[in-house]
């Protein structure tokens, strides 16, 4: 926003755990412009080997809007969303052009490579697998999509390998 004068952005949402689809959907609901990026990427199951489509960025949707007081609450009243990124003094917009580059990538059948999603001393959590529901902090990746995530206990640690996309980090409130 500049003064007064409400401009229509591009804004990141944070959503809860798996809810992209459905943020998505109730946004689109609400006639508003959102936009979720999706990848093909091989499923991980052990019973069957087949492509699915996934978020490029796990757990956010992008809105554009004005953020009037109205539009930012219905944003916020969509299930699943938890708030738009931003600083202290509000959200932070995102680029036109980013946007319509994310567009472009996902757009083609080219495979897509994300950046890491792990820093050394992360609180971490691994979701599926099984190691599931064991909670760590992340050590280094090991290459071919697999990770080391350190768990300790009586005051020592054991290490285990799993594979990077069974790891999700754990929201600072549960660190």
């Amino acid at each position: 926003m500049a003064g007064d004068k409400l401009i229509r952005a591009w804004y990141a949402l944070h959503t809860k755990s798996r809810f992209e689809n459905v943020v998505n959907e109730g946004l689109a609901k609400k006639t508003m412009d959102v936009f979720l990026p999706k990848i093909t990427v091989k499923s991980r199951r052990r019973d069957r080997h087949k492509m699915i489509r996934v978020p490029l960025f796990p757990g956010y949707v992008f809105v554009r809007t004005d953020l009037n007081a109205y539009e930012h609450v219905e944003i916020l009243k969509t299930t699943g969303a938890v708030r738009l990124i931003g600083s202290t003094r509000g959200p932070v917009p995102i680029a036109d052009s980013t946007i319509e580059s994310l567009r472009i990538m996902v757009s083609t059948d080219e495979e897509v490579i994300t950046g890491t999603r792990f820093k050394k001393g992360d609180r971490v959590m691994v979701i599926r697998g099984p190691f599931a529901g064991v909670t760590g902090i992340f050590s280094t990746y090991r290459g071919d999509g697999r990770v080391v995530v350190n768990i300790e206990a009586l005051g020592q640690f054991a290490a285990v390998n799993v594979a990077a996309e069974d790891v999700e980090k754990l929201p600072q409130i549960l660190t």
